[in-house]
């Protein structure tokens, strides 16, 4: 299927800004997420549709302007943990079926991964996607090839860490991410679902992007765009 402006790669290299990973970064990241997200929607409700219950996109759009919601009305927190923190507890509270435990858990660990650090360097910047896909890994029960956002999270992860040994800056590191997550998403349209509600489709799963995988590239190009990444 084509895909929207805002699911396309990231282009590695071309920076746009230097800002460092720090809280405001974190702030960006998670507008741009709810941004996106809404814009996309109702792509991901017509992949859901297809495959699932329908509700992704609603959910995902719900859960993340209550995040904003929430940013909007109080100080902004900080480090950039505290406001990983406060969308995985936000999620979790807001968002139906298995998307609120899964993305809150992601954000989660996330945030732990972090610690109190001020700005988040390359290697940090591996291990919080390594984190979160650990934590839907272990939630979720799925691996990759199962046709769900794991297959999005693991060569995300996989990637963001080979790019942090290789040298590369932190806006760097959530380029790969992003890259690789693009590519897993698109990479689940011709597997057969062995998870989740889509399993039960049994091989007319096949033919079709998981929904939780593109909204996992969405995410996470939000991500490197906040980084100061180019999205052309």
């Amino acid at each position: 299927m084509g895909l929207p402006r805002a699911h396309r790669r990231p282009a590695l290299g071309r920076l746009i800004v230097a800002d460092p990973l720090d809280t405001g970064w974190a702030l960006r990241w998670i507008r741009g997420a709810a941004e996106v997200l809404g814009e996309n929607r109702a792509l991901l409700i017509d992949l859901d549709r297809l495959i699932g219950d329908a509700d992704h996109g609603e959910n995902l759009d719900r859960g993340f302007s209550a995040v904003v919601a929430k940013l909007d009305g109080t100080e902004a927190p900080a480090p950039p943990a505290a406001v990983l923190k406060l969308v995985a507890m936000t999620l979790m509270s807001t968002v139906g079926g298995a998307a609120g435990p899964l993305y809150g858990t992601a954000f989660l660990r996330a945030a732990t991964s972090l610690g109190d650090a001020e700005v988040v360097d390359a290697e940090a910047a591996a291990a919080m996607v390594l984190a979160a896909r650990d934590g839907i890994a272990a939630r979720g029960k799925a691996e990759v090839g199962d046709k769900t956002m794991i297959d999005a999270w693991t060569p995300a992860a996989e990637s963001a860490g080979a790019a942090a040994r290789a040298g590369a800056p932190p806006p760097g590191v959530r380029a790969a991410a992003a890259n690789a997550a693009h590519a897993g998403a698109v990479a689940t349209e011709p597997l057969i679902a062995r998870k989740g509600r889509a399993s039960y489709l049994g091989e007319r799963s096949a033919g079709h992007q998981d929904p939780g995988a593109v909204s996992t590239a969405l995410i996470l190009q939000a991500a490197a765009s906040a980084a100061g990444i180019d999205t052309p």
